[in-house]
């Protein structure tokens, strides 16, 4: 890790080269002096990384350069500081100040890079002679994306792990057994990676438990059992999207009480620790209809026992060799469709030993093969195997199963690729279990240096990239995927991997956990070396204060509508490259201090207030930014200053959903061609046809809100040069109806939303909706009041998977016809008044796997969902009485269209509409 903090520390120098040259002069020899000694010094890093058997005062050698870095990156971020005072609000060097102050601020910055390169020197002679290695392992390396990184996600897929249908099969019977108490629990009990949420998934997903209950929720406990948000993420799930964040812990707990008691249900709790968790989650949960259970998973067995002592715990066993050299040859032979049946005698003697280190754990295993994969010769395996089996003979004998587990575990971390291993131990600061989303997680790597600039590569590609090969590696897990079903949506770290990175970041000096007092809503840091924070709240709202000169990032993961977040003094926090801040005052308004424009390498900027936000001028000065993401209660006006800094890839400026007509305002100079997202901008006069847009040759998503129709049409035409476009928002307040013709062109489109009414009368080439993107994905129409069924044009969409109506068909019947929607997976629609009568052919959405059906106005659910077998799911939420007792079992009687929904594994009834 060390490696890869000296490596930032030479981008820092290099941007310093490049971008503050002109500030330098007669210094920037020995700038560059330091550079080239700290990239010397990462070539005896590396080695030492992998080389764990080091002594204590080898390893001391190492963490004070690991310091002289830290050092060398202070000294740089300080002297760019002076520079952009010097440099003046506008750009422009304020010419006396600079030469009167010239002489100090050099000589200081040269005495104290001379200093630093001195310590680098002394060190070095007490070190093995060291030389930059052709190895293809230097930073230029990491660009080789092609030969680097191996894989796709395909691998991670529950089709990998071993075969638990014996574990399946006696916990499945102990779900459906009929008990008829309160408070049935059925526990899975095992050590941490033995696959524990992985049966409960297995479970929770199985068609025939889907079939037997009909409520369902799932809700991950761990360590730090927090009351408020469990009890919220399964009203969440069982009760419809009320709006329940503001009620207390004691009405919440009656508010689910409540929800469930009618219903025969299935709760998860995965990972519970502690026989006070349950205890004071338990009186949320009734004895509901006849069958109601949770499902545990934990690692203690007392626990287990004390909430339900009539059942049993489902102690899950080791696996035996033959399983773990099951498992293990698909991962580490991932090419071969024989799996480990393939390889040589060499390896397969090497692996089995290793394997057997693992002691049956799933999760060793997993880890171990996914790291061998990665090496191709006998060499590499006895390397690693060398490095497993010095460090257990260290052990006392009974420490040596878990030791070998561990020591898996960071022989993986230890073979990460240096730029690799800042991005890993970056996810230590979520929260456990949490749900961690890509593209925010890749646009702070971005913010924190992690991800090189490049000519090949958009940071954004290559931080995809980086994150691919984590998950290939086994160190992180996907949770969901995007639209498009293939791409990561959110990602998560197994709790032994996160204990493991928190371990090291901690060692690292690479970043630290801060809790929040219990009953305190100040936090003060105590260490002034600490650079990086995340703060973990107990308390509603958060003040963080002190004089903190090292700290890069405050860290702030927790959902923005419990906490809110302050910072003292800004001037305390002038290093700063990621802030996020909240304010939850609802009339004032928020006047954002300017002081916030002097934090110059501020690179990731995220701001939300439920009122409204007045923004200061002094934005103009974060010439660093590289996300800007503001979301607020009302609009805001953006100061124009923004729209000139260069470095920003990323402006999401959301308002409330009440007020979707609000966003910023288109500005003709606003040319930056490094913008990939931009949302939401206001088009309220015709755009100019120039070259003004054409430089956004990187946008990809973009969010547009028109006052006009008129502005649409010539607009989409302007845009349609944009070939790196693929998602579109677009929304129309006038009342009239735009031109859409322009969009048939825009042929790399994967994701399109249209909010606002549409014309669909005859249309000389057509239906409105003919001129749709055949690639589309993922469609959303809200508010569009069509009069003419949609579903006749957009069956044809070959690529569609997910499509959401709401509001946006005024018409009383709509047909799905046999051979259409070939690919549609998900359906969801909502508020169409007026539809009374849906009819499904036979054979057409063959893929439908979930709809959700807001409809009011539907006098019968459609015959032809009986010819759906692949739906798995239908959430009826506000649905006519009438239509609910069709189709429901009340005593064992069948209601007259119950038939038309049998095969449905998991029917939700929701009385409150979302």
């Amino acid at each position: 890790m060390a490696e890869a903090i000296v490596s930032l520390a030479v981008e820092r120098i290099s941007d310093l080269l490049i971008h503050e040259a002109v500030f330098l002069k007669d210094v920037k020899d020995q700038v560059e002096s330091l550079r080239a000694e700290l990239k010397r010094m990462q070539c005896f890093l590396k080695d030492a990384d992998r080389n764990l058997e080091q002594d204590a005062r080898f390893q001391n050698r190492v963490s004070e350069i690991r310091d002289l870095a830290y050092d060398a990156e202070d000294v740089i971020d300080s002297f760019i500081l002076k520079a952009a005072y010097q440099r003046g609000s506008h750009g422009i060097v304020k010419r006396f100040t600079f030469i009167s102050t010239k002489p100090y601020h050099l000589l200081k910055i040269g005495l104290q890079v001379k200093a630093i390169k001195t310590k680098l020197q002394n060190i070095s002679e007490n070190l093995p002679a060291y030389e930059i290695p052709d190895d293809g392992e230097g930073p230029s390396s990491i660009f080789k994306v092609q030969q680097q990184f191996r894989r796709t996600y395909s691998h991670v897929e529950e089709e990998d792990v071993v075969s638990l249908e014996v574990s399946t099969k006696n916990v499945m019977t102990k779900l459906m057994t009929e008990e008829d108490r309160p408070h049935a629990v059925v526990s899975i009990v095992g050590m941490g990676g033995i696959g524990k949420t992985t049966l409960a998934r297995k479970l929770y997903n199985h068609v025939d438990v889907r079939r037997h209950f009909d409520c369902f929720a799932w809700v991950s406990i761990s360590q730090q059992c927090k009351l408020r948000e469990v009890l919220l993420t399964i009203l969440a799930k069982v009760h419809g999207r009320e709006l329940i964040n503001n009620l207390e812990e004691s009405e919440l707990v009656k508010r689910l009480f409540d929800a469930l008691k009618e219903k025969q249900y299935l709760i998860v709790l995965d990972d519970i620790w502690r026989k006070e968790d349950w205890d004071i989650l338990k009186p949320a949960f009734p004895r509901g209809r006849k069958g109601s259970k949770i499902l545990f998973t934990t690692r203690n067995r007392n626990v287990a026992l004390h909430a339900d002592p009539c059942n049993t715990p489902m102690v899950l066993s080791l696996l035996t060799d033959d399983e773990s050299w099951d498992l293990f040859g698909r991962k580490a032979f991932p090419r071969s469709k024989m799996g480990s049946q393939c390889c040589s005698e060499e390896f397969v003697k090497l692996g089995k030993e290793m394997v057997k280190k693992c002691g049956g754990l799933p999760l060793a295993i997993v880890v171990l093969g996914c790291l061998l994969a990665t090496k191709q010769s006998v060499a590499q395996w006895e390397m690693v195997h060398k490095n497993i089996h010095g460090h257990l003979n260290e052990l006392p004998h009974q420490d040596r199963q878990y030791g070998a587990v561990n020591r898996i575990l960071v022989s993986s971390y230890n073979d990460l690729p240096y730029p690799l291993k800042p991005c890993f131990l970056y996810l230590s600061h979520y929260p456990e279990d949490w749900e961690i989303p890509k593209k925010e997680l890749i646009r702070l790597w971005i913010a924190e240096g992690f991800i090189p600039e490049n000519e090949e590569f958009l940071m954004e590609d290559l931080g995809e990239k980086f994150l691919e090969e984590l998950i290939d590696r086994s160190l992180v897990q996907v949770s969901r995927r995007d639209y498009s079903g293939t791409n990561v949506e959110t990602c998560r770290l197994h709790d032994l991997l996160r204990d493991l990175c928190l371990k090291k970041a901690r060692e690292e000096k690479f970043l630290e956990i801060i809790q929040q007092p219990l009953h305190e809503r100040e936090v003060t840091l105590a260490e002034p070396m600490l650079r990086r924070v995340s703060i973990q709240p107990r308390q509603w709202r958060v003040i963080l204060k002190g004089e903190h000169p090292k700290l890069r990032s405050l860290l702030f993961s927790q959902n923005v509508k419990l906490a809110e977040f302050c910072i003292s003094k800004y001037k305390s926090f002038k290093f700063l490259r990621v802030l996020t801040l909240a304010k939850s005052d609802n009339y004032e308004k928020w006047h954002v201090s300017t002081e916030i424009g002097n934090l110059q390498h501020l690179r990731y900027l995220k701001l939300y207030y439920n009122s409204k936000m007045i923004l200061p001028r002094s934005f103009g000065r974060l010439s660093n930014l590289y996300t800007l993401y503001i979301k607020s209660g009302y609009e805001s006006a953006i100061p124009d200053g923004v729209f000139k800094l260069e470095r920003l890839r990323h402006i999401v400026i959301k308002v409330a959903e009440i007020y979707p007509a609000c966003g910023f305002r288109w500005r003709q100079g606003f040319t930056s061609k490094n913008i990939e997202t931009l949302k939401f901008i206001v088009v309220d006069v015709k755009p100019v046809e120039n070259n003004a847009v054409l430089r956004w040759t990187n946008t990809q998503s973009l969010g547009i809100v028109f006052t006009r129709a008129k502005y649409v049409k010539p607009t989409l035409i302007l845009l349609t040069k944009l070939q790196r476009l693929r998602s579109v928002s677009l929304s129309i307040f006038d009342g009239s109806h735009p031109d859409l013709e322009p969009l048939s062109q825009y042929y790399h489109l994967s994701k399109l939303k249209l909010f606002g009414r549409i014309e669909d009368k005859p249309h000389p080439n057509g239906h409105v909706l003919k001129f749709l993107p055949s690639n589309i994905v993922k469609l959303t129409l809200v508010d569009c009041e069509l009069s003419q069924d949609p579903m006749a044009v957009l069956k044809k969409l070959c690529h569609l998977r997910i499509l959401h109506l709401k509001h946006a068909y005024i018409g009383s019947k709509m047909v799905c016809s046999a051979n259409g929607f070939p690919k549609l997976d998900y359906l969801r629609m909502i508020f169409l008044s007026k539809l009374e009568e849906w009819e499904i052919e036979e054979g057409a959405m063959p893929c439908l796997r979930e709809l959700e059906l807001s409809v009011d106005s539907l006098r019968m659910l459609p015959e032809g969902l009986m010819y759906s077998t692949t739906l798995q799911e239908l959430n009826l939420i506000g649905m006519p009485l009438s239509l609910k007792e069709r189709i429901k079992v009340i005593d064992e009687r069948e209601g007259e269209d119950f038939y038309k929904v049998r095969h449905i594994p998991s029917i939700h009834i929701s009385l409150i509409p979302k």
